[in-house]
């Protein structure tokens, strides 16, 4: 099973979605920011990397706000969803395709990676509004 890591970043009533690459696995579906958890590495300090390296900003990790086990075709992976915040720098294009702030109610105009459809019916379930 590979540990993957990724950031619930709020910024008011919106939260950050980012779209992956083309050329990648589930290419141009739209994710959490994150990746996978490095030998070594605790899953605070592999999202402190990941998000350095995919947006150049320096993040707070907060508590889990959800974990989930997901079957790909290629992969198993368990991924730990942490509440984060952005403590310096502003989200950069440097490794996905693109990068949005969403509130929940705009969640159904995206196509997601399906690890992550439980943690964002959660998300709508408590941060949605009555649309």
């Amino acid at each position: 099973m590979t540990e993957v890591v990724a950031a619930l970043i709020w910024d008011k009533e919106r939260f950050m979605i980012c779209q992956r690459p083309k050329h990648k696995k589930r290419g141009l579906l739209w994710e959490f920011v994150g990746g996978k958890v490095e030998e070594g590495e605790s899953k605070a300090q592999a999202l402190i990397r990941e998000c350095r390296e995919e947006l150049d900003v320096e993040i707070e990790v907060e508590d889990i706000f959800m974990e989930v086990v997901h079957n790909y075709p290629d992969l198993l992976v368990h991924l730990t969803l942490f509440n984060a915040s952005i403590k310096e720098g502003t989200p950069k294009l440097l490794e996905h395709n693109d990068i949005r702030w969403i509130a929940p109610s705009e969640i159904k105009n995206y196509e997601f990676c399906p690890a992550d459809e439980e943690i964002l019916k959660r998300i709508m379930l408590e941060h949605g509004d009555s649309e």
